[in-house]
């Protein structure tokens, strides 16, 4: 292993864990001796990056600190490559947008033996059924979802009946046909799934819900038993 993918791989490491982890488990998870994992720290902190912490006590990373240059694996910008072209033409049209400008930003970047990854990738999205509801409800629902407000919403059921709603949008789940809004239901008093695709009228608002959607995210998942992704 390189010395620069060594010092990558730290970095990975530091951002899994959001407590100071001992030295020696970083060196175990790295498979480098204490004395080489000291060395690539300080190495680190003089190129710019936060780490905090202290043999015998452990270390953590702040968060902000990209290691220059950008470098990635064949195998991780395959994977780059896969889910910014799956979101370009799946998503709405905001997203697919800014999908395509995350690669054109790494491309910029990466060594020119790795840039040509890019645009040699034989990974292709397949052709797809148009999904209703897209471009103008998806970004809304987004930056509510973002800023933690809540929503209006009129919403038809399967039989096409429709009631008014007002609900605390917490994710926004993409599947081959649908797009559902996870979100907590004033009218209900429970969590609820909504179809993108049989909202009739959304209108946001300027009232925050409570708790936050961390919280209201965790507590769906232990109901539902939904792992992290």
């Amino acid at each position: 292993m390189s010395r620069a993918q060594r010092l990558l791989d730290l970095i990975q490491v530091l951002r899994r864990h959001r407590r100071a982890v001992p030295g020696a488990v970083l060196a175990g998870e790295l498979g480098v001796s204490i004395r080489t994992l000291y060395r690539d720290i300080d190495t680190l902190k003089a190129q710019g990056a936060h780490i905090d912490g202290e043999a015998g006590v452990g270390y953590v990373l702040r968060p902000g600190f990209m290691l220059p240059p950008l470098m990635f694996s064949e195998e991780e910008i395959e994977a780059l490559v896969l889910g910014s072209r799956w979101v370009s033409e799946r998503a709405d049209g905001p997203l697919g947008k800014a999908a395509r400008n995350v690669l054109a930003k790494i491309g910029a970047v990466l060594p020119d033996d790795l840039k040509g990854s890019i645009e040699r990738s034989g990974l292709l999205i397949g052709p797809g059924e148009l999904i209703p509801a897209g471009d103008s409800e998806l970004p809304v629902i987004r930056e509510s979802i973002r800023s933690e407000r809540k929503i209006r919403i009129v919403y038809a059921d399967e039989q096409g009946n429709s009631t008014q709603r007002t609900i605390w949008p917490a994710a926004l789940a993409f599947y081959d046909r649908v797009r559902v809004v996870v979100a907590w239901c004033e009218l209900r008093e429970g969590f609820r799934h909504f179809r993108t695709d049989r909202i009739i009228a959304l209108e946001t608002t300027s009232e925050r819900y409570s708790p936050r959607r961390a919280s209201l995210l965790k507590e769906w998942r232990m109901l539902r038993g939904v792992p992290e992704q």
